[in-house]
């Protein structure tokens, strides 16, 4: 895996929010759920755990979009409605970043994937681990060690 040295510096497709990351992500990850297909307009969402400490938006306010529930808060710009990170609720110690919004070619292909029961036929991932919905709770811990002696 070919990543540049930290801080890694990103944004929205317009550039009004920017954010920057000083910490390593602890999983990378691709969602095959219709909901991120559907934010997407692709096949699937791809993403990065990175710990809370080690994001900050540093530039302009990102809006809750997509879902509006309790559960999960999905952030976009908005004024060009990027999708850019998700703060699941409960679980305020990492940041779900969308990796296409890196600035530059950050190499993070996803070490696992999620909702492989909703996936497109056709697609295919370079993954190490799949599962038909999330992984349970108690296998995070395993998959995310896994992740970081890779």
């Amino acid at each position: 895996m070919s990543q540049p040295d930290l801080p890694w510096e990103g944004g929205c497709r317009c550039g009004q929010v920017r954010f920057k990351v000083s910490a390593a992500p602890i999983l990378t990850m691709a969602c095959h759920c219709t909901g991120c297909q559907k934010m997407t307009a692709s096949a699937f969402s791809l993403s990065a755990a990175i710990p809370s400490e080690g994001f900050e938006v540093t530039a302009g306010e990102p809006v809750i979009g997509g879902l509006h529930g309790a559960e999960v808060h999905h952030y976009f710009c908005p004024h060009c409605m990027s999708w850019m990170f998700t703060r699941p609720e409960g679980m305020d110690w990492f940041v779900n970043l969308r990796t296409p919004m890196l600035d530059g070619a950050v190499d993070l292909p996803p070490f696992l994937e999620t909702f492989t029961a909703e996936k497109l036929s056709w697609v295919t991932t370079p993954a190490e681990h799949s599962f038909p919905a999330f992984p349970p709770m108690e296998t995070y811990q395993a998959l995310t060690k896994a992740y970081l002696e890779r």
